[in-house]
């Protein structure tokens, strides 16, 4: 979100932790728990993210700090599908309030509350003034990678998960035959699931955590996970 990862925005993926969370019995509650730390993780690596990185060098990114719960405020400023979708523009590249509604198409006024809201709490960060193309002020954002470090910031059983209608928005923008996608059906024991997740954290993590490569292709990853009928 799905960040992903961003996810992908945003999720600095401790091992340990990893660990501790993957190794717990896996049943009912517990399952929609998981589904909602995937989609959040994927927001990293696939949207939002941008997250906790500082930068280490021309086209570097590294995640660094210590997860934490969300406040409420942080959660709620991550729970909607277009600040998710801004966090994933502003990834690899500062943009305006007026570039970033360009992109999203729509109205510059919404988008600002949006934004401020994501300054304020944090996910965005303005740069210096800049001029634009008619010499007015302009202030660029860009993602600071704080949402990558948001623990429980999806939280299990809400009615919409805003990481998967952002991804689904940009899917409809690509076109679903630029859509590379795969299904499957797991009967694992809780053992052989937790290996599975924790194999599975562990690629997410070591790839969101490489540096970046400047002009490389840019993809977009969404994981989600549930209960099967």
């Amino acid at each position: 979100m799905p960040t992903w990862l961003t996810v992908s925005a945003a999720h600095s993926w401790r091992k340990s932790w990893c660990r501790s969370r993957l190794r717990s019995r896996v049943t009912g509650a517990a399952s929609r728990y998981w589904l909602g730390i995937v989609n959040h993780c994927l927001a990293a690596t696939s949207y939002a993210a941008g997250m906790g990185e500082t930068e280490a060098g021309a086209g570097a990114r590294r995640f660094v700090g210590e997860r934490r719960p969300a406040t409420d405020a942080e959660a709620r400023a991550l729970a909607s599908a277009v600040r998710l979708r801004i966090l994933r523009l502003c990834l690899d590249e500062p943009l305006t309030n007026k570039e970033i509604a360009a992109r999203l198409g729509r109205n510059p006024a919404t988008v600002l509350h949006h934004v401020r809201t994501l300054v304020d709490n944090g996910f965005l960060a303005a740069e210096g003034e800049r001029r634009g193309a008619r010499g007015a002020r302009e202030v660029p954002y860009r993602a600071t990678g704080k949402s990558w470090l948001m623990d429980g910031a999806s939280a299990p059983g809400a009615a919409r998960d805003p990481l998967l209608a952002a991804f689904l928005e940009e899917v409809g923008l690509v076109g679903e035959a630029q859509l590379q996608s795969t299904r499957i059906g797991l009967r694992l024991g809780a053992a052989d699931l937790a290996e599975f997740r924790e194999r599975l954290y562990g690629l997410l993590d070591e790839y969101a955590t490489r540096p970046a490569h400047p002009g490389a292709e840019r993809w977009s990853l969404y994981l989600g996970m549930h209960p099967d009928v």
